[in-house]
């Protein structure tokens, strides 16, 4: 749907979205700009990054060798107390 159609109405776009379950791209000229997306798939979508960057985190954590402190880490990023 053209970004410009979409704009002055966008509240039935999102409606029409989360009734219908499917995803609605808005574009520009032809280009996928943005997508109008139910709230549940966006749900399953940041559940499904949730438990990949968990399942890396285990991963590293299982990794063999020394543990380094956090200031260490931040002194090698040139962060001042981890801020």
């Amino acid at each position: 749907m053209p970004i410009s159609e979409a704009s002055g109405h966008l509240d039935e776009v999102a409606a029409e979205s989360a009734a219908t379950g499917e995803v609605i791209y808005l574009t520009r000229d032809r280009r996928r700009l943005a997508a109008i997306v139910p709230a549940a798939a966006a749900a399953e979508i940041e559940a499904a990054e949730d438990a990949a960057d968990i399942a890396a985190a285990e991963a590293a954590m299982a990794e063999p060798g020394d543990d380094i402190p956090a200031s260490v880490v931040w002194a090698e990023l040139g962060i001042a107390d981890g801020k």
